[in-house]
């Protein structure tokens, strides 16, 4: 024997013994398929589903079939619920305690009556539908399915035949392919003598053309028996070839858009008549409404605030025309505009402006409901003018009492002190509130009298009063000449004048005279 027979007889036990290996590994597994059983074996093409608690484990063809024409948002559980809930009145509370009773079984009502049976087996729930016409293991074909398009179909159906307002399908044409009940009660009422609807379906909006996009377009209808036409907000989607449109009534909206421009004409002529200039900014602080008195107060021009300025670009334009106070710096100018925007919006912003070319404005702002802000611009120069000249007179008229040696008092017809001069200081020491203080100021420093009295009455009742004349004496033995006076409006006044003083003053009799006397 060579070693080229040895070799040969080698490779053939190898060669035997690798096919062997290969037939027991095959038919090992082929045994071991055939000998485990699997808990999905028995689905077939029933409507069957295997859930962990609420997560789909696996499902039969029919069943995902069910679950793919479902369309309810969720998981499968959640899709699921939602065809068997109407079926099948409290499955969820049932369902839950599956893992303790082992098996329900329900059958629904109506007229094509479906059974559900629900068993736990291995840790999990199986759920098995069947049809009419089928056994509980095969349900015939996919009639489940079928049915759970038909009952959502006919659920859209009714949805939208109750829909309060019109929808329709349109072709590239624009001729109407389907509509909605509300549609077709609209179309009926412009149809005169006639019950029957024609088809295709008379256009309710013929002007709208087709293509549409997300943009909203208002339409009006036009019904014989209306006295003013309907407004409808058309808004319209892209379907395919088709534009699913949907009118919306806006009669409410247009009736109030009216109204405001009514009420913005209104306000716009009595603003017109105001001699305050008034600026109201929204609340993106953008000029909303102005009248003609602003622009002959601020000099800006109207084609400027035609654009709709913000507040600060018209604060801005006004500091360039000098129609504010000089400002020391911009950056100061911009903290100031931005406390002026809080101020008023707070409605607390109130100042007076003087301007460098010397008018002077009083600027008050004023919140606005939804956030809007208004400023007011009132010239008071001429006010201002008449005020610092009203002051200069009265410190002159001041300055000249004060000269006087007579201690003077003058009182308002409530009794409160107006006025006292420099020698009513001195003589009574300060200013009384009014002639009650005053009566007792000088019951204090005088000797006791009924001229007290009469002196607070007299200025008290000012009615028919006349003027007169009395003395008192102070604690320091001085005789005081007393007169009061009444004053136009109710006003009074009270003057004290040493004796001395008024002897002092009297003329002296000439030397002659005297002789001649003697």
């Amino acid at each position: 024997m060579t070693w080229m027979h040895v070799l040969t007889i080698v490779g053939s036990s190898v060669s035997a013994s690798l096919i062997a290996l290969i037939g027991l590994s095959v038919g090992g597994t082929a045994l071991m398929r055939r000998g485990r059983k699997s808990i999905f074996t028995d689905f077939g093409a029933s409507c069957v589903f295997l859930f962990d608690q609420t997560e789909l484990v696996d499902a039969s063809e029919e069943a995902r079939a069910l679950l793919a024409v479902s369309s309810a948002p969720g998981d499968a559980w959640a899709r699921l619920l939602a065809f068997l809930s109407p079926h099948f009145p409290g499955f969820e509370e049932k369902f839950a305690r599956l893992q303790d009773v082992g098996r329900i079984t329900l059958s629904s009502g109506g007229a094509q009556p479906m059974t559900l049976r629900a068993e736990w087996r291995g840790g999990l729930a199986r759920i098995m539908l069947r049809a009419p016409g089928g056994d509980l293991d095969r349900p015939a074909g996919d009639a489940l399915s079928h049915r759970a398009m038909e009952e959502e179909i006919e659920a859209l159906r009714g949805t939208m035949d109750r829909a309060p307002f019109p929808a329709w399908r349109q072709d590239p044409t624009g001729a109407v392919v389907w509509a909605n009940r509300a549609y077709l009660d609209l179309a009926s009422q412009r149809i005169v003598g006639s019950d029957t609807l024609p088809w295709p379906l008379p256009p309710l909006f013929p002007e709208v053309e087709t293509g549409w996009t997300s943009t909203r377009r208002r339409a009006s209808l036009s019904l014989p028996n209306a006295a003013v036409p309907r407004w409808f907000d058309l808004q319209g989607f892209p379907q395919g070839t088709e534009d699913v449109v949907f009118a919306l009534p806006a009669d409410a909206a247009v009736e109030a858009e009216t109204s405001l421009r009514s009420f913005l004409q209104t306000l716009t002529k009595t603003f017109a008549h105001l001699a305050t200039g008034l600026a109201i900014f929204d609340r993106q602080r953008q000029l909303a409404l102005f009248n003609p008195a602003l622009i002959d107060l601020t000099g800006l021009a109207p084609e400027f605030l035609s654009t709709r300025p913000t507040m600060f670009a018209m604060l801005d334009a006004m500091r360039e025309a000098q129609m504010i106070p000089e400002p020391k710096d911009y950056k100061g100018w911009r903290n100031e505009m931005m406390a002026l925007e809080q101020a008023a919006a707070s409605g607390q912003y109130e100042e007076t402006w003087s301007l460098p070319n010397g008018q002077t404005y009083r600027v008050i702002g004023r919140p606005h409901p939804d956030g809007a802000v208004a400023l007011l611009f009132d010239d008071i120069s001429a006010e201002m003018t008449l005020t610092r000249r009203f002051r200069a007179d009265m410190e002159t008229g001041h300055a000249v009492v004060d000269t006087l040696d007579e201690a003077i008092a003058v009182f308002s017809p409530a009794g409160r002190v107006v006025l006292t001069n420099a020698a009513y200081d001195r003589m009574w020491g300060g200013e009384p509130i009014d002639i009650a203080a005053a009566a007792s100021g000088w019951q204090a420093g005088a000797a006791p009298g009924p001229i007290w009295a009469a002196a607070r009455a007299f200025v008290v009742h000012s009615d028919g009063r006349l003027p007169w004349t009395g003395e008192a004496r102070l604690l320091d033995g001085r005789l005081l000449s007393c007169r009061f006076t009444p004053l136009p409006g109710g006003a009074s006044l009270i003057g004290f004048t040493p004796v001395l003083a008024v002897l002092a003053a009297q003329p002296k009799p000439h030397a002659d005279a005297k002789r001649q006397t003697a």
